[in-house]
């Protein structure tokens, strides 16, 4: 098989460009922080594509084009922004925003619904008008009506067939289940038609290698599995040119309700392999439902017996095996589908990586429970030598060989059934199941064992009395973190009594710091390995020099861990969870990113696609009540998409119904994945592709302040800001100056208005966050006197060309501000320095100390251009083993401490950039 660089569809390079980020702008007054490890220059990459499945476009009937054959035009925008016909079966703006808002955002009740009707058909009355609708019902029926999005749930019935115990058989094994599902080759061709995955897909396996010709992984169709795909794919001469897309799956169980008797479902959701990571993990259509399995219902006395645990674990993957049916016949046979660029090609599926926790991976790849699904390891000794993964065709030979209990035994393999994965190509399940950073590495590693691993230590080394002083004072040091754009506070510490995945998210981004002090070197050093391997593996692109720092990191988490064995905490360390971090590395090079191919992508779509939905519902026979709330939340979603891709979104209701009264035309305007958040100034996810990173202060001028600057300077009770101010100006016109090289005498004098804000917004680059599909973030820093009722002065990074911590230091903002001076705009901010202690990080948590600047006796002051900031900064206190006071406000520590660790932790994009 020959490959190359080659590739005859420049729309799919550029396609395949945009969707890495690699188009980029230099910004040459503001530092773009972008890791280095995601963001270089498009031109220090070279890419391998794979010559034989290269995603050729196509007509619809599936004949190749010529090269260069552009795409269908778009659908043109409507001649009259009203016409009735392109907004079918709406009859305009007003009524698909009115059903948009009740049905979707508000999720209004039918009651509700009616009252709005009511309101509405009074208020036309006296014009002589109607109401659209006449009731709720009237407008689901419109909804229904809806042709896009449209694939619809069918119920399967699935009843046991095998031979029947003697006597009278339990009521488990004769029942009729229920496999609601939708047709997952109607929800693909949905999925990979989005126009607004144009610039967020990968249709041609590829290898990416940065400007040292290191090889870097990223989406799944980077990895080394994609491209063998292909090859075996292409051993067929009539897939040339074929896309391939591997359909990547997931399945959890969520509980809607304790209090009713905890109601489970068991959703699988799906996802093509060919979008980017990020656009999967942005709230819109890239993950969809596409079945609920049956749960079959026992009373405790018969769950134990091994007849029923078969039975259940068989009927299990029956259902994903019907599920995933329809895709079998394309897995060998190009079909053509349309395409985010709107392209037709010919498309060859194939089963992706499998999402689960650990228990369903332990059903999934049908082997015992406490045994690795990945490898042969003994559950003893997990992290031991001579482990070899498993395979398929080995597992089949040994069931061949061996009896089922030499098997369990020996072998932790169950024969009594066959996953689901039988019988479709080139499908091992082995290997198709996906790690999972959300269940191994935070839940597992972090929460459930080094956190519990932690306090029992504390009772060892203290003993019951003591051990509780310490823990109450590291949930009062946990409660004293300064806030931080985006980061969860904990008021109570940790003491919660159940802990979420956002809980330990959120947890581990300040834990570190809080129990050093308490604990020995060893120890803290072992939180920090797991801490930096855990931010490792998360990176959105991992290069080959990555994964030998992973495999450093991991090596000493395993050699500092040997602490808790010491101290007698542990015996063993045999954690199946933990185990699962050897694996990481080989599932990075197969698949890419774990970033993209986690849990937690599930567990977020369960809001959307399951406990919504099961609270709009009647909590009788809710099933089927859910699945048609599902239906017209799909349809509402497409027929918004389809609206905003011929500008008929543009703008609010009044003001695009007044532009088309007034003879205004629609624009047709990009494509963008729709994540129903909206842009205010709030820490979040940012919708669009990927941008220049930007600062600029928050809009809203305070108007308490003095607008002179001897009456600014006496407010803010700073003596020293005139002085500071003209300094500034001086630079600003001249340039910088060395300290005593320019007598103040000679600064520039200000007379105009000095405006005074509470904020600055920051945007860029993070995609290894919780980002828009385009991989954008934004950040508020804030400098306020009365915040919520306290001062809030927060901290941010500053581009000062240093030699220590990558040219950074640290400034808290005193004050913002924005004037005007000989016809140029400033945009500045006082700050109070803070520098670090030493020219190396500390040598156990691996985290920078910085302290206070001082000028003689006074605090080193100065004012920059908000374009120095890249953006916010983290600080915590070094706590030492001294004991927070009770009533310690976290609003308190930044005046109080006389050191800060400043942590890489409080989120990814912080960690690439200081580590």
């Amino acid at each position: 098989m020959s490959h190359g660089v080659s590739h005859s569809c420049p729309e799919c390079l550029r396609s395949f460009r945009n969707s890495q980020g690699l188009s980029r702008h230099r910004n040459y007054q503001h530092r773009e922080f972008t890791p280095a490890s995601e963001g270089e220059d498009e031109n220090n990459f070279e890419f391998n594509f794979h010559n034989s499945l290269n995603a050729l476009p196509c007509n619809a009937a599936g004949a190749f084009l010529p090269p260069y054959t552009g795409p269908p035009p778009p659908p043109p925008p409507p001649q009259n922004g009203q016409d009735s016909e392109a907004w079918a079966p709406f009859n305009d703006r007003v009524e698909f925003d009115f059903t948009q808002f009740h049905f979707v955002e508000a999720q209004s009740s039918a009651s509700d619904i009616n009252k709005a009707l009511e309101l509405w058909a009074a208020s036309v009355l006296k014009y002589g008008g109607t109401a659209p609708w006449k009731n709720a019902r009237d407008l689901y029926a419109t909804i229904d009506a809806i042709q896009l999005g449209d694939v619809p749930w069918k119920t399967f019935k699935m009843r046991y067939a095998g031979p029947l115990p003697p006597g009278t058989p339990p009521k488990w094994m004769t029942q009729t289940y229920d496999l609601c599902a939708r047709d997952v080759r109607q929800l693909l061709h949905q999925q990979l038609a989005t126009a607004a995955f144009k610039d967020h897909i990968n249709l041609v396996p590829y290898q990416q290698f940065n400007h040292a010709g290191r090889r870097v992984w990223s989406n799944l169709m980077s990895g080394e599995w994609a491209w063998a795909q292909a090859d075996l794919i292409a051993q067929n001469p009539r897939t040339h040119g074929s896309t391939f897309v591997a359909v990547v799956a997931g399945s959890d169980k969520t509980t809607v309700s304790v209090a009713t008797g905890h109601q489970e479902y068991h959703p699988v959701y799906i996802s093509p392999g060919v979008i980017s990571g990020t656009a999967r993990r942005a709230h819109g259509n890239g993950l969809l439902p596409a079945g609920f399995l049956s749960i079959p219902k026992t009373s405790k006395k018969h769950r134990a017996k091994p007849e029923y645990q078969k039975f259940v674990r068989q009927m299990y993957h029956a259902c994903l095996a019907r599920i995933f049916s329809p895709l079998k016949q394309a897995m060998l046979t190009p079909e053509v589908v349309l395409c985010p660029d709107g392209h037709y090609r010919r498309v060859v599926y194939g089963l992706g990586p499998y999402i689960a926790d650990y228990p369903e991976q332990v059903w999934l790849a049908a082997v015992v429970q406490n045994w690795c699904p990945k490898c042969d390891a003994f559950p003893d000794n997990l992290d031991g030598e001579g482990a070899r993964l498993r395979q398929q065709t080995k597992t089949d030979f040994l069931i061949s060989v061996f009896d089922p209990g030499t098997l369990w035994d020996d072998f932790g393999i169950r024969s009594d059934y066959q996953p689901y994965t039988y019988g479709f190509p080139r499908a091992d399940i082995h290997q198709l199941l996906s790690s999972d950073l959300l269940h191994q590495v935070i839940k597992g590693t972090f929460k459930d064992h080094l956190v519990t691993w932690v306090n029992e230590y504390l009772h060892l080394k203290h003993g019951e009395k003591r051990a509780l002083v310490i823990i109450q004072d590291i949930d009062r040091r946990i409660s004293a973190v300064p806030e931080f754009p985006g980061l969860r506070r904990f008021p109570d510490g940790r003491d919660f009594s159940q802990w979420t995945g956002d809980d330990s998210k959120a947890l581990m981004k300040i834990y570190l710091a809080a129990v050093a002090g308490y604990l020995p070197s060893d120890m803290v050093k072992c939180l920090a390995a797991f801490m930096d391997f855990c931010y490792l593996v998360r990176r959105n692109s991992i290069s080959s020099d990555d994964l030998d720092t992973i495999q450093e990191s991991l090596d000493r988490f395993h050699r500092y861990r040997k602490i808790f064995i010491e101290t007698g905490v542990r015996v063993t360390i045999s954690l199946p969870r933990q185990h699962s971090l050897v694996h990481y590395i080989h599932f990075i090079q197969l698949f890419g990113s774990p970033n993209g191919l986690c849990s937690s992508i599930t567990e977020s779509k369960h809001i959307k696609a399951v406990k919504e939905p099961w609270r709009r519902s009647s909590h009788f026979n809710a099933l089927p009540q859910m699945l048609v709330t599902l239906c017209r939340l799909d349809k509402m979603a497409a027929s918004f998409r389809a609206y905003w891709g011929r500008g008929m979104m543009v703008g609010t209701t009044s003001s695009y119904t007044a532009m088309v009264l007034d003879g205004g035309q629609p624009q047709v305007v990009a494509a963008a994945i729709i994540t129903g958040e909206q842009d205010n100034d709030e820490d979040t996810a940012v919708p669009g592709p990927k941008s220049l990173s930007s600062i600029e202060l928050a809009s809203t001028r305070q108007r308490v302040y003095p607008r002179d600057l001897l009456g600014l300077a006496a407010f803010i009770k700073q003596p020293r800001l005139p002085l500071l101010f003209r300094r500034y100006l001086y630079e600003a016109i001249h340039g910088p100056i060395l300290d005593g090289a320019i007598p103040a005498t000679n600064y520039p004098t200000f007379g105009g208005k000095i405006y005074t804000h509470h904020g600055a917004i920051t945007r860029f680059y993070a995609p290894s966050d919780l980002c828009g599909a385009g991989g954008m973030y934004r950040e508020t820093v804030r400098s306020n006197p009365d915040w919520h009722g306290y001062a809030r002065r927060d901290t941010v990074l500053v581009d000062a060309g240093t030699p220590t911590m990558r040219g950074l230091v640290v400034g808290r903002v005193l004050l913002f501000f924005s004037f005007r001076f000989a016809e140029v705009d400033h945009e500045c901010a006082l700050v109070h320095w803070l520098v670090p202690v030493g020219d190396t990080p500390d040598p156990d948590t691996g985290m920078w100390v910085v302290e206070p600047e001082l000028d003689g006796q006074e605090p080193s002051l100065a004012i920059i251009d908000i374009n120095c900031i890249a953006r916010a900064a983290h600080l915590i206190g070094v706590y030492g083993t001294a004991a927070l006071p009770e009533d310690f406000h976290f609003s308190f520590t930044l005046d109080a401490f006389d050191r800060f660790f400043l942590n890489p932790y409080a989120d990814h994009h912080m960690y690439e950039f200081l580590k």
